[in-house]
Formats: structure tokens, C-alpha cells, sequence
């Protein structure tokens, strides 16, 4: 099989194409097919670890946590999956060397997820990473829901910020489907667009607007809920359009990796602030995740494709260095490796 490695960390260029053998499946492990893989910031992130020239967690890894395929191999003491069954993957380079940058992965079989036939390898692979990490900023509020359903997030405000992006977009669609209103801040009238086409109420352009007066003008009781990419440049407005006893989900460090909070207009609130890493969330988390995800795609309320604000960045499995630096150099929309 054709795979992608890296020996050492560094830019693009460290990643290799090779061949390897297909891995065999131990207890409680299936072998995918990968029809078509997901690239995410974290999987440039940890490419470049701590600087140049310096060795990964493992000798040599095989990139990437998110894809979608077929079960071609299920191995002992895994039940609920079969070969054949089309499936999407999350967090499978997590803790181990081999990720989906390859033409057949072995993966633990709670990492894999059922894709109904009606939705595309295209979408399965855009999921892991900004579906889970979205649905966990979505749950994350006391006096909110755990689990994500139509009605569950009814009479309750989000504001997305960065609507425009992978997260941000399931963020949006996760969220209307669970019965919220939802508003959006983005820089310019395409990524506008794009929010709307995703099912946001309400789009504002923090560029041209005063984005504080025009939330609060939407929302007169504050918002419930932030889902936060840029903590440090929108801290103030954060503090201004927040309702009392709401909270800010930071799942990224966009634009600084520090933000100073005034603690006595955030005590009045009862602010909470909720940090977000799909790594550490635990094992409850991820299964409501997981279980949630899948009924939003068995409803038709996860899409992808530039119609549904989602534009798709496709390149093949030997252009995996190109697509990791489309990633990191921030293209708008979601970047896939055509695998199978």
C-alpha cells in the first residue's frame, strides 16, 4: 500500500511517500480502506512539533485523525462493525504512529464510526476533528444540554466566531439543528456568505460593523454561548455581548496565545470560561459526540461542499505536502486527501 510518513519534524517537505505493508488487526482493532482522508491544523501542528530537525513521538509516523471508508478487516472482540460497512474514523493517529494518510489504517474500533450510504466519503472525512470538537463547545454550558438533538438547544443564543471554518462550520449546522438561533462573526462578505449558506440567522462582518452593538441589537439578553477560535482578539467583544451565566467554549489560540479578562464585569456574569481539546475530553464526551454526530449526518443536517458554506480543497495522496500547507497557510474551507 502507498502511505505518508515523516522521521523527523519540519515543514512540508519532511513528509514522504513510501510503501509499506498493510497492519493486521489485534483485538478489538479494524482495518479501513481509506477512501478519502481529512487534513486539520492539528495534523501540521504536530508535524512541525517543537521545531525543526527534532524526532516525533514515534520513529516514524503516518499522519492525520480524521477519514473516511470501508472496514476491510476486523479483528477479535469488536462487534457492531463488519467488512464492508462504511465507516468514518476520529482521532485515529492519536497516541499511535499510523494515521489516515495511507491506503489502509488499523485503528481501535471505538474510533470508528458507521457513515450511512447516503452520505459521502467526502463528508465522513470532514468530521472527526471539526464535528467532535464542535459538539463539545456546544455542551459545555451548566445550565445547557450534554447531548445535542433537535430541540435540545432551544430559546438558547450562539454566537460562532470565525463561521467560515471547519469547526465554526459544524458548529453553525450542529447548532441550528439543535433548535438554536445562531449569529456568526467573519471578515468579508465571502466568508458571509459561506456562514449563511451553513444555516447561520444572522452574519456579522466584524470588519465593517460595530460587531458589539449589532449582537447586542440581535440579541438584547446577551448570548448563551461562544464558540471561540480567537480568544485574545475577541475577549472584549466577548465580555460585551455575553448574557449573564454564559459561557465562552475556546477551542484555538487564532491571533495570540494569551487574553486578559476584567474579572469584575465577568464575575457580575458569572462568566465561565471552557477550554476545548478533543484529546483530553474524556471518554463520555467523545461517545455523546460520536453518537450525536451520527444521527445529524443520518438527518441530512451535516453537509459539505461550497453550496453548504463548506468549499472542499481536494488534492491526491502524493500532494499530501501541498495539502498540509494549504492547512497551515489557511485556505477557507475544508482540505481532503483523495486516497481510494
Amino acid at each position: 500500500m502507498k502511505a505518508i510518513i515523516y522521521s523527523e519534524t519540519g515543514d512540508p517537505s519532511v513528509l514522504t511517500l513510501v510503501d509499506r505493508e498493510p497492519g493486521e488487526p489485534g483485538a478489538g482493532e479494524v482495518r479501513v480502506r481509506i477512501a478519502v482522508a481529512g487534513v486539520n491544523p492539528t495534523d501540521w501542528k504536530s508535524r512541525t512539533g517543537a521545531g525543526p530537525g527534532q524526532k516525533p513521538a514515534f520513529d516514524e509516523v503516518v499522519p492525520g485523525q480524521d477519514a473516511a471508508g470501508t472496514v476491510d478487516a476486523v479483528g477479535d472482540e469488536v462487534s457492531g462493525l463488519g467488512v464492508g460497512d462504511r465507516v468514518w474514523l476520529l482521532l485515529a493517529q492519536h497516541e499511535r504512529p499510523t494515521g489516515t494518510a495511507q491506503e489502509f489504517t488499523v485503528v481501535p474500533a471505538e474510533r470508528v464510526v458507521r457513515l450511512p450510504d447516503e452520505a459521502s466519503f467526502e463528508l465522513g472525512a470532514s468530521l472527526g476533528v471539526p464535528a467532535v470538537t464542535a459538539h463539545r463547545a456546544l455542551t459545555v454550558s451548566e445550565d445547557g444540554p450534554s447531548r445535542l438533538h433537535p430541540g435540545a438547544l432551544d430559546g438558547k443564543t450562539v454566537l460562532v466566531a470565525g463561521g467560515a471554518g471547519a469547526v465554526g462550520h459544524s458548529a453553525i449546522e450542529l447548532a441550528v439543528w439543535s433548535g438554536a438561533t445562531v449569529i456568526t462573526t467573519v471578515s468579508g462578505p465571502e466568508k458571509g456568505a459561506l456562514a449563511t449558506s451553513a444555516g447561520a440567522h444572522h452574519v456579522v462582518n466584524y470588519k465593517t460593523e460595530d460587531a458589539a452593538a449589532r449582537i447586542r441589537e440581535i440579541a438584547p439578553n446577551g448570548v448563551d454561548l461562544v464558540v471561540e477560535v480567537a480568544p485574545s482578539q475577541n475577549a472584549e467583544l466577548n465580555a460585551a455581548v455575553l448574557a449573564t451565566r454564559g459561557v465562552v467554549a475556546i477551542y484555538a489560540n487564532n491571533g495570540g496565545d494569551t487574553f486578559t479578562v476584567d474579572i469584575r464585569p465577568n464575575m457580575v456574569l458569572n462568566t465561565r470560561f471552557q477550554f476545548v481539546l478533543l484529546y483530553t475530553v474524556g471518554s463520555v464526551a467523545l461517545e455523546a459526540a460520536k453518537e450525536d454526530v451520527a444521527a445529524a449526518v443520518a438527518a441530512g443536517a451535516l453537509t459539505v461542499g461550497e453550496s453548504s458554506g463548506l468549499p472542499l480543497h481536494e488534492f491526491s495522496l502524493a500532494d499530501t505536502a501541498a495539502a498540509h500547507q494549504a492547512v497551515e497557510d489557511g485556505v477557507t474551507g475544508k482540505v481532503l486527501i483523495r486516497v481510494g
